[in-house]
């Protein structure tokens, strides 16, 4: 029995007849896991199962060797932020804590310094008696990480942090998440892929429910090598160009526009340059059929 890992084996989820994850088979281990997809992926679905929110169809989970099916215990090993995060807007910051202290079964002594141990950890101190609706976006996604750890959880699940911050908190939350993760399991579900690149050292890809990849972020950059060029064009080129190639992105450069695609073969006149993880990412995608705005149509 793994005591330090999740497991899926076959798992499946339907809502009515639509199928929102199928047979999903997935480790993950100790430290920081990414979990990339669009929206719509599935991402959020495996989240909930996870926190006991919603109930699989099919397949097997065990989370630190509790099976999923031991609600109570799995969620006194985990703890959970949601993507759309809200609470106690009336409440102090310092009070909203330890009043979910309280609810998690806490003494005094222990909810006191795990609150004040936790906002430090998180650096809001200084905001303890400030109400929560009074918190910047970055600082209310700061304070959701301080609660999910109250329980001292196993298991981190965080669903899409960084959506809508702005560059220097999105730095400060993935460089919390990465310290927190020294002790436990943390579980980033997003569809930022800089989010993954700066923090996870491995990655699991969903699209439409299905898993697309899982394994390494080394690994999945190194499926471009050879795969990403650049070339500069006339303007006039691109809407052919577009149906020709996989192109990634495009700026103007004088009278001309630089674009990067993607490729299997050499592209004419074109420069072959080193991949990113966005690059992979986007090539998984297109090689398993998927649309994907912005993109070339034909393969």
């Amino acid at each position: 029995m793994n005591q330090t890992s999740i497991v899926m084996e076959h798992v499946e989820k339907s809502y009515g007849r639509k199928q929102a994850l199928q047979d999903i088979s997935l480790t993950i281990e100790q430290g920081m896991f990414g979990l990339l997809g669009r929206n719509g992926a599935g991402k959020t679905t495996l989240m909930k199962m996870l926190a006991t929110l919603l109930r699989k169809n099919a397949g097997q989970i065990r989370v630190c060797g509790v099976p999923i099916e031991d609600t109570k215990e799995i969620r006194r090993i985990t703890g959970y932020l949601p993507q759309e995060f809200s609470m106690y807007p009336s409440m102090r910051v310092g009070e909203a804590m330890q009043y979910l202290g309280v609810l998690s079964g806490l003494n005094g002594k222990e909810r006191a310094e795990r609150t004040r141990r936790l906002l430090a950890k998180v650096n809001l101190t200084e905001q303890q008696h400030k109400k929560v609706r009074a918190l910047s976006g970055g600082m209310k996604r700061r304070l959701g990480i301080a609660q999910a750890l109250l329980g001292d959880p196993k298991v981190l699940i965080v669903d899409e942090p960084t959506a809508g911050l702005d560059p220097e908190e999105r730095i400060r939350f993935r460089n919390l998440l990465c310290e927190v993760a020294q002790e436990r399991i943390v579980l980033l579900s997003t569809h930022i892929v800089g989010d993954i690149e700066a923090t996870c050292e491995n990655v699991a890809i969903l699209n439409e429910g299905r898993l697309l990849y899982n394994g390494t972020v080394s690994a999945l950059t190194g499926e471009a090598s050879g795969k990403v060029f650049t070339r500069a064009v006339d303007k006039r080129e691109l809407p052919r160009l577009k149906k020709e190639l996989c192109i990634t992105s495009m700026h103007t450069q004088g009278g001309k526009t630089q674009i990067r695609c993607l490729s299997e073969v050499p592209v004419s006149g074109a420069q072959l340059c080193e991949p990113t993880i966005e690059d992979a990412y986007m090539l998984r995608l297109y090689r398993s059929g998927a649309q994907v705005d912005g993109l070339g149509g034909e393969q």
